[in-house]
């Protein structure tokens, strides 16, 4: 058999040859950095996650007041409509008393207005049986006078023969 020879003839520089010192290092470094940043925020007292949760909590505060407001903006605005809706039926019961109103008035106008219009002829029946009884009357008035004169010499025959 035959033995095949790397086909990589570049020489080891040492790199590769310890993975285990390689893989120490590494470690004792990722230990040593997050050990510098527990001590780092234990003395400045800067943590992320207490940040979060101020943050989480304000946001939740602010979220609380938000409703808060909005709901008594909605009561407000609830108020101020039953307000309007109670004015508007004030305002129809108004309107509905004067539509009857001026219904019985017009009402009342009609009937007037058929009294006046009853008058009216009353009235022109009574000015013609006037105009009538004026037309008439020269006449009457003639024959009266004559009656009037006849009695008159009729009663003074009477009393002359008489006497």
């Amino acid at each position: 058999m035959v033995e095949l020879a790397p086909r990589n003839p570049q020489p080891n520089n040492g790199v590769g040859a310890q993975p285990i010192a390689t893989g120490a290092v590494a470690l004792v470094l990722v230990v040593l950095g997050i050990g510098s940043i527990t001590v780092w925020r234990a003395y400045t007292g800067n943590a992320p996650e207490s940040d979060r949760t101020v943050a989480a909590r304000q946001l939740q505060v602010r979220t609380a007041q938000a409703s808060e407001v909005l709901v008594e903006k909605t009561k407000g605005l609830e108020a101020t409509q039953q307000e309007s809706i109670d004015q508007l039926q004030m305002v129809q019961d108004q309107l509905q008393t004067m539509r009857r109103l001026i219904a019985s008035q017009q009402g009342d106008t009609k009937k007037l207005s058929e009294q006046v219009a009853a008058l009216t002829e009353a009235i022109e029946g009574l000015r013609q049986s006037f105009a009538n009884a004026q037309a008439n009357e020269p006449a009457a008035e003639q024959s009266q006078r004559k009656r009037s004169k006849e009695t008159r010499t009729s009663s003074r025959k009477r009393h002359r023969s008489r006497g």
